[in-house]
């Protein structure tokens, strides 16, 4: 299968948008102890500006699946494509807790070992490479009873604190578990939840082997009925997610409530909105203008090095703003999980100052991202299929 420009282009969107949120958990003035979504002390526009990248990790999983399909396609070998995935998801597992973790925390010592994005589509691609001889149809039944299910795992009348509840529990909502030597391992991204995501993103490869006419029509109807589904089940408010919604002091916030949805793990309604949106953004795509797509291609054809890179950049700078403010290096805290920002002194930007520096962040990582694109199409080592 030749390359589709709608996934590069899609691809590309949320990585920018990514960038948003990365600023802002590092940077922003109140990020270490306010919380978005907490209605009692967030405005809109931050609420807002942490709800659109809601879209980032759904989209990025999913087009991980689609990939992976147009790969076995592109081999035409099952054995092979398997291989490619198990070795590629230990990689990225391996990756999460070393170049990504210390990119994150800067924190020479580890001591929080962070399963997040990464890692997960490292355990999905293992799992995908396992479950390879289904058919596209038999694993796309595999993700959405997950999709759809997931969320009654808690009712499950486990024993508290039964072994079998200790194994089965990281694997579906997020967990903290205290290591050693001060450690703890933060289960982020429960994997099964996100594998549901692959799973679909892997069978829906099918339509891109479609006219793009035809993959538009489906698209557009996929994207509105999964739309359509999430505000029913939402405004029946019984089942698909964990944070029911309420009435709040004004229909703003009571929309605000109504749009907050669990991220972790992925509720249904969740997946419901923001796959939604990104099929109608993948039936849409290749509609804009040649230059403007081919800027967003420039990002999303290099996920992984753009996700590894931006990474650094944010957190250099966020220690360059703190020592503009004037806390010195022996005040950064790097091992409590502020990134280095120290508790009890204030830091940081407003909100404005966090979207001026993500705008900066994109606009520095456009060449890079440009060269390496380049590099890789027009080299052929094997150490360039990883990243």
């Amino acid at each position: 299968m030749k390359r589709i420009d709608s996934i590069d282009i899609v691809r590309g969107v949320v990585m920018i948008i990514m960038a948003l949120d990365h600023v802002r958990d590092l940077m922003h003035i109140d990020s270490i102890t306010q919380n978005p979504t907490d209605f009692a002390t967030t405005t809109p526009i931050l609420f807002f500006t942490r709800w659109i990248t809601h879209l980032c990790a759904p989209i990025f999983v999913f087009l991980a699946g689609t990939s992976a399909y147009m790969s076995l396609k592109n081999n035409n070998n099952l054995s092979e494509t398997r291989r490619n995935l198990l070795k590629r998801g230990l990689f990225l597992i391996f990756l999460e807790f070393t170049v990504v973790n210390f990119a994150i925390f800067f924190d020479v010592g580890f001591h929080t070992l962070l399963f997040e994005v990464i890692a997960s589509i490292g355990f999905g691609f293992i799992i995908l490479g396992l479950l390879l001889k289904l058919s596209a149809k038999q694993l796309a039944s595999i993700g959405l009873l997950i999709l759809f299910c997931h969320n009654l795992t808690p009712l499950i009348p486990f024993e508290e604190g039964s072994i079998l509840k200790v194994i089965l529990t990281p694997f579906f909502s997020p967990v903290a578990l205290p290591l050693f030597a001060g450690k703890t391992f933060v289960m982020g991204y429960p994997p099964i939840p996100w594998l549901g995501i692959m799973l679909i993103g892997f069978a829906c490869g099918l339509y891109f082997e479609r006219t793009q006419e035809k993959r538009e029509r489906i698209f557009i109807k996929i994207g509105l009925g999964a739309l359509a589904l999430f505000t029913v089940l939402r405004l029946i408010n019984i089942y698909g997610d964990g944070l029911p919604w309420t009435s709040q002091k004004n229909a703003l916030f009571t929309f605000m409530s109504f749009m907050n949805i669990s991220k972790y793990p992925p509720s249904l309604l969740f997946c419901l909105v923001t796959l939604g949106i990104m099929f109608l953004l993948l039936a849409f795509s290749e509609r804009l203008s040649a230059g403007f797509k081919s800027i967003l291609s420039v990002y999303g054809k290099v996920p992984l090095f753009y996700f590894i890179v931006h990474f650094y950049l944010i957190h250099f700078i966020t220690l360059l703003i703190l020592r503009i403010q004037g806390i010195s290096f022996s005040q950064f805290e790097f091992a409590t999980g502020t990134f280095g920002r120290p508790k009890g002194i204030e830091s940081g930007l407003p909100l404005w100052g966090v979207y001026l520096i993500w705008l900066a962040v994109v606009v520095i990582l456009y060449k890079p991202c440009l060269w390496y694109g380049r590099y890789k199409a027009t080299h052929k080592n094997k150490w360039l299929k990883y990243i």
